[in-house]
């Protein structure tokens, strides 16, 4: 069996991971979707169930395992599932902070599929504004990824010169989504384009400012490097291989030993992370800490499974192409440099010490 298709999904914390019963029910499931992963409207409704099946105020190792798996089945699907339980962790966190969450007026239900668009872009805004019927949302959102599909999404908008949450129905008349510009290889089916609002009815979550304050957004982040790891775990598997091989040479386990210390670094870092966030005074540094770590072992996967292997799995094994291509996008939601530059002011201004 080559060794990307290996059923085995990776797991953070044992090389057990269906003792977790939402983990294998979610993976149990995700066999019996056809096109999981590249069927984005059987994934949603899979993730739907998905989220649905998880017990209240779950630990967060747990979340991030079922990240890590599902990512080691199909990077495309865990892109899909990572937003959903994010917006359902936001929810239940501004609930259990005493705010107000009247979710009817958008028509939101437990079968509601959701995302979260909170990115910024040059030329776009959008704005919030408080009319004599409720809260309206107008002006265009950058990086909605499959707003298209979802019935709801928690969506960052202007009031004034700060920034707060609100929820907001995306199949109704004063929202449309656009079609692209979308032109990826990687992630073909999971677009990510503006979104236009005009007047859309919005319920805010939180105060202004409260969704980017809040402990959960560290957690948020730390989820996403959870399905990056998973995702390169398996191309470690495709290493592995290769190195057992009768005919394998010193090169290619050299190549194997930096996958997997790059991978095991990270393991470890995600690990220690879920032990310590509850208690850290700065999870937002945590957290950016976790994923420069994180990003780093998945380039060294990345590079190294690509001099390992050479250029016949990215052209002959369809699940392997899909695999380099949907994770080289996917990483890309780390800004490289720029977060490490965030990460070094942070530091340089006094915080984070060992």
């Amino acid at each position: 069996m080559p060794a990307d298709r290996d059923p085995r999904p990776a797991h953070l914390l044992t090389d057990e991971p269906l003792a977790d019963g939402v983990i294998s029910r979610a993976l149990d499931a995700a066999s019996r979707v056809n096109g999981f992963g590249t069927d984005v409207a059987a994934t949603l409704a899979w993730a739907v169930t998905v989220g649905a099946d998880r017990p209240a105020h779950r630990p967060v190792v747990d979340d991030w395992s079922l990240l890590a798996a599902v990512a080691s089945r199909d990077v495309a699907a865990a892109r899909i599932l990572e937003p959903h339980l994010d917006a359902l962790d936001v929810l239940d966190q501004a609930a259990r902070d005493g705010f107000d969450l009247d979710l009817a007026p958008i028509g939101a239900t437990a079968a509601s599929s959701w995302g979260v668009f909170a990115a910024e872009g040059a030329g776009m805004r959008l704005e919030a504004q408080h009319a004599g019927d409720g809260w309206r949302l107008s002006g265009t959102k950058p990086w909605c990824s499959l707003a298209e599909h979802l019935s709801h999404a928690l969506v960052t908008a202007w009031v004034g010169d700060t920034r707060r949450l609100f929820a907001v129905a995306l199949r109704t008349p004063q929202v449309s989504a656009r079609p692209g510009p979308w032109h990826a290889r990687g992630l073909a089916q999971v677009v990510s384009a503006p979104v236009d609002f005009a007047g859309a009815t919005a319920v805010p979550v939180g105060q202004a400012g409260w969704y980017l304050r809040r402990p959960g957004f560290a957690r948020g982040g730390i989820g996403v490097a959870s399905c990056w790891w998973g995702a390169a775990v398996r191309l470690r598997g495709a290493v592995l291989e290769a190195a057992q091989r009768p005919d394998a040479d010193q090169l290619s386990r050299v190549h194997l030993g930096r996958v997997d210390t790059a991978l095991w670094n990270a393991r470890l870092t995600l690990q220690t992370a879920a032990a310590t966030i509850d208690a850290d005074p700065d999870p937002a540094l945590l957290a950016g800490r976790v994923r420069a770590v994180v990003v780093d072992a998945v380039e060294t996967t990345l590079a190294e499974s690509a001099r390992a292997l050479g250029a016949l799995p990215l052209v002959a094994d369809e699940t392997y192409a899909r695999r380099v291509a949907d994770l080289q996008i996917y990483v890309r939601q780390h800004h490289g440099e720029r977060d490490l530059a965030r990460l070094g002011a942070s530091l340089s201004e006094g915080r984070g010490a060992w």
